[in-house]
């Protein structure tokens, strides 16, 4: 028995699995889309690493030794100073079908208590991979020295973006509004081929990643409001400054601050990595 696209019927969710593992091991330590910051460059790709190598951050409760949350792409920046450090992250979760969407969606909700990042300490010795070959634990600025255990950090400001098969994702876009922490993508545009150079999907990436190190309030430098006049809005949630007219109303497009359509077409529809205590594919 053989899928559509020509494989065993088997195999093909693990060979996607694998797909969008390669692309994403494309994707660079720095977000893609998302501009540099002047103080400095604190981003560090956590997930996915080298196959071989299973010291790889990863989220999880205080008090928690089992549940973990292994996304399938993780971005860390890192923040703070030696004596209170902390972390924003950007995820990327690829969610097969409705149910997977919604389990994952569970593990990012908002909770009164912090989730933790858990970055190993053979993970932070390793090369960061840039052309410095800087050992991890020294991008960070927040380790005096060599880590001898693992360094948890709360995690400050998370942004996660969610890949849906397309049919799922032209149904959730025409009736759901995403949570502020959340962005939705085809499956198409991640497994795409170069899917980090897509300029659609890089515009989607630099808004949902510039997190907490934006502005959220209104930018009132040597601005004096009056009928017709406009106001510049700085916004982290869009990366982009925003011009309306004083008195008129806004028509702010949500969706499209949430939703991408970016080019690149796969056949293939992709299942979400099952690791221990992950939800399944068909949880």
């Amino acid at each position: 028995m053989f899928s559509p696209i020509g494989l065993p019927a088997a195999k093909p969710l693990r060979w996607l699995d694998d797909l969008v593992q390669q692309r994403l091991q494309r994707w660079p330590n720095r977000p893609p889309g998302l501009d540099a910051d002047p103080r400095g460059d604190f981003w560090l790709k956590g997930r996915p690493g080298a196959h071989d190598n299973a010291y790889q951050p990863f989220l999880k409760r205080p008090g928690s030794d089992r549940l973990r949350t292994l996304p399938d792409g993780l971005w860390l920046n890192f923040g703070g100073d030696m004596r209170e450090p902390f972390v924003d992250i950007f995820a990327i979760e690829a969610c097969g079908n409705l149910q997977n969407l919604l389990d994952k969606r569970s593990r990012f909700a908002p909770s009164m208590h912090s989730m933790l990042a858990v970055c190993p300490a053979p993970w932070l010795l390793g090369a960061c991979g840039d052309e410095s070959r800087r050992p991890r634990w020294r991008v960070t600025g927040v380790l005096p020295h060599e880590p001898v255990a693992p360094l948890i950090l709360p995690v400050r400001d998370m942004r996660v973006l969610y890949a849906l098969k397309a049919t799922h994702y032209a149904s959730f876009a025409s009736s759901q509004i995403p949570h502020a922490h959340e962005y939705f993508m085809p499956m198409d545009a991640l497994t795409a081929e170069d899917s980090h150079n897509n300029m659609a999907l890089r515009a989607l990436v630099g808004r949902a990643a510039a997190s907490a190190s934006g502005n959220f309030f209104l930018d009132m430098r040597g601005v004096q409001p009056s009928k017709g006049s406009r106001t510049r809005i700085v916004s982290s949630r869009s990366g982009l400054v925003e011009s309306s007219v004083t008195g008129d109303s806004v028509n702010s497009s949500m969706r499209r601050t949430y939703f991408t359509a970016a080019a690149g077409k796969s056949a293939q529809d992709r299942a979400p990595r099952v690791e221990a205590l992950q939800p399944s594919i068909d949880s």
